[in-house]
């Protein structure tokens, strides 16, 4: 057990300003790349592969942070992705060519794989309600992101793209300065036989992690629209630059709500509900923002998915606490990353072709239908994985 355990959530503040100024960075992300490179004339497609192809690499990276988390503590992690943050603004920021964009995006991306499940983590630690505690760092990790999608949209506006890359590496910086403020974690002796394919293993044979991957799946759409089509959608529609962030924030908005007030009311042993709700509502939201550009009806979806995705998120995040040791935790947090990440990887392709050959709106109705699909995916395979009825908890 980590010295920090026993610590009372205050007296990780640093865990939280890093967290907070870290999502910042990670907001401003969420604009800054699809409009620059869309102002550099690249197509739909590039824009969507330059999202979307160096997941894979996320996936790798996240994997491996889990172990080492499991391993080293999630505090050396959460260092690392913010210099690789910091790294990958500053290339951004000297790039002008499709492979010099993506070599700073494989960057930054190393960074925010090994990011979740070091925070998830270490706040999985703290004293009290799971649901509360992880409800606490998702509305930490929202506001960040709402506070960095403003700032963006307003530097992009003010200083240019470039300048905008480097607030984005000045705010990675100043998350590093803030972790190494966290206390240091006593782990005990590890073996010296590291397998961490071993633990996947073992964690691969638990049914209930097919369902959180599932859950991750869908928590991370709306997430994986923000750094790729959400903004596009939003120029095609007339917004201005400024307007553009603070509309995109709305889903950080909806998404710290859940975590702050709504979660603690909930109960999180109904896990198939939860789930199968929490995907209706992001299938919903996502195809109808396709059919009007209404600033007020766009703004209202916008709160609307990202409530369905923060639950989600929560609910999977719960999961992975209760169905797995914590030994494993990391590794257990990254397994169900991996349904995070394929949802990075899979949602910018398919929009892009889709964006190319029928239009941006076209294609958000179209993936929001079969976003409700993968609702009826959720049912079955909760049924498959704790062997009761959606309403029911394990």
């Amino acid at each position: 057990m980590s010295t920090t355990d026993a610590l009372p959530w205050r007296a990780h503040a640093a865990f939280y300003v890093c967290t907070f100024v870290w999502n910042v960075g990670l907001g401003m992300s969420h604009p800054l790349i699809p409009l620059y490179a869309d102002s550099l004339g690249m197509s739909g497609v590039a824009i969507g592969t330059l999202i979307a192809a160096p997941v894979v690499v996320q996936i790798a990276f996240n994997l491996l942070g889990g172990a080492f988390t499991d391993r080293l503590g999630g505090r050396l992690l959460v260092l690392f992705s913010c210099l690789s943050m910091c790294a990958g603004a500053l290339m951004f920021s000297q790039s002008t060519s499709f492979a010099a964009l993506m070599a700073a995006q494989v960057v930054l991306i190393m960074g925010r794989a090994v990011f979740w499940p070091a925070t998830w983590t270490i706040a999985g630690q703290l004293p009290g309600a799971r649901s509360v505690e992880l409800g606490r760092l998702n509305a930490m990790t929202n506001l960040g992101q709402i506070a960095g999608t403003l700032i963006a949209g307003v530097t992009i506006a003010i200083a240019g793209f470039a300048n905008a890359f480097l607030l984005l590496a000045g705010a990675a910086l100043i998350a590093w300065l803030a972790m190494t403020r966290h206390p240091r974690e006593t782990r005990p002796a590890m073996a010296a036989h590291f397998a961490p394919f071993e633990r996947y293993g073992r964690l691969m044979r638990l049914r209930p992690m097919f369902f959180v991957m599932a859950c991750a799946y869908i928590a991370a759409l709306p997430f994986s629209l923000s750094v790729s089509f959400y903004p596009l959608l939003f120029e095609a529609y007339g917004y201005r630059h400024e307007v553009n962030g603070m509309v995109l924030s709305l889903r950080g908005i909806g998404a710290a709500l859940m975590g702050i007030f709504v979660a603690r009311h909930l109960d999180f042993s109904m896990k198939g509900g939860l789930a199968i709700g929490s995907a209706v509502t992001v299938a919903l939201s996502v195809s109808v923002v396709g059919l009007t550009g209404n600033i007020f009806a766009v703004s209202a979806l916008l709160l609307l998915v990202g409530l369905g995705s923060g639950l989600m998120s929560l609910n999977f995040q719960v999961m992975v606490t209760e169905v797995t040791s914590p030994e494993d935790r990391g590794s257990a947090n990254a397994l169900g990353g991996v349904g995070w990440g394929l949802s990075h990887l899979s949602t910018p392709m398919l929009m892009g072709v889709l964006h190319d050959h029928a239009g941006i709106q076209v294609a958000f109705v179209i993936l929001g239908l079969c976003a409700l699909a993968w609702a009826g995916v959720l049912a079955w395979l909760h049924g498959w994985a704790f062997g009761k009825p959606p309403g029911h908890g394990r």
